[in-house]
């Protein structure tokens, strides 16, 4: 571990090559050891969401989980080590909704900031959307306590968890 916050480094960082507490915070992402020169980048993850609609309606997952427990959210989720963006959304979408997903839109990206156990991760989420042909009868699972279908016109951006989710419903409305 780098440390408790990346952003804001007062206390020593220890580095996980040598153990010693010589780890320099060079940039808002690069990190380097004096004693014995590993260099550690701390670089965005990437992440994907998903707006399924149905008509006038979207599907919000209510997320089960900090951050953002209770709060509305996209069904979507981390990309796994050696996932492509649409592998992730495959499995993510199965994980979370029990719901074979095997066309898919790419619509754009957004950076976010993602605040886990103290921790301050930086996010690239990419964002896709589905046009639902019928209304499927969906179950909650893995990190999702429950799901509703919003009509467009009751749709709170401020109800999203994130400013990358809020944004891409944003971009979601204004298409449709």
């Amino acid at each position: 571990m780098v440390s408790r916050k990346i952003v804001g480094i007062d206390t020593p960082l220890f580095c996980p090559q040598c153990g010693k507490s010589s780890l320099i915070h060079l940039s808002n992402k690069q990190f380097t050891c004096n004693a014995c020169d590993f260099t550690y980048f701390h670089n965005p993850a990437a992440a994907v969401m998903v707006a399924l609609s149905y008509e006038d309606e979207l599907l919000v997952a209510i997320r089960g989980r900090n951050p953002g427990l209770g709060l509305w959210d996209l069904p979507g989720g981390f990309v796994d080590p050696n996932e492509s963006l649409e592998q992730a959304v495959i499995r993510e979408i199965q994980e979370e909704l029990n719901l074979t997903l095997t066309d898919f839109t790419y619509q754009c990206s957004f950076s976010n900031t993602y605040c886990y156990k103290n921790i301050e991760y930086k996010t690239c989420d990419s964002f896709f959307s589905h046009q639902l042909l019928g209304k499927p009868t969906l179950t909650a699972r893995d990190d999702v306590a429950d799901i509703l279908w919003v009509k467009k016109t009751d749709i709170k951006l401020e109800n999203f968890a994130f400013t990358s989710t809020q944004r891409a419903v944003e971009l979601w409305l204004n298409n449709h």
